[in-house]
């Protein structure tokens, strides 16, 4: 049980560091896409706003979408490519 406890630790230290892990692009994202925001599906949704993903070889739209915060007055804060290093990191969007 001992080992299977240990090995169970490691593996969720071993996985929340790679989470912290941030790419450099050194190529500069592109301007963001302008979207045609569609009619909200309800009154609690939210937009998040689309967003350039660097796929290991180029960036790729991501459109945005309505959502349904997580909690009651929810607030997306987006995510967005900061310069750093010579190069480029994805910060992620959250909520607040």
């Amino acid at each position: 049980m001992k080992k299977f406890l240990l090995t169970a630790v490691a593996i969720a230290l071993l996985g929340s560091s790679a989470a912290f892990a941030q790419v450099v692009v050194r190529v500069a994202p592109p301007p963001p896409v302008v979207e045609h925001r569609p009619v909200s599906p309800g009154p609690r949704y939210v937009w998040t706003d689309g967003y350039h993903h660097w796929d290991g070889h180029r960036y790729v739209w991501v459109s945005g979408r309505w959502v349904v915060p997580p909690h009651a007055g929810g607030v997306w804060v987006p995510g967005h490519w900061a310069e750093r290093g010579g190069g480029w990191v994805w910060i992620e969007g959250h909520w607040r």
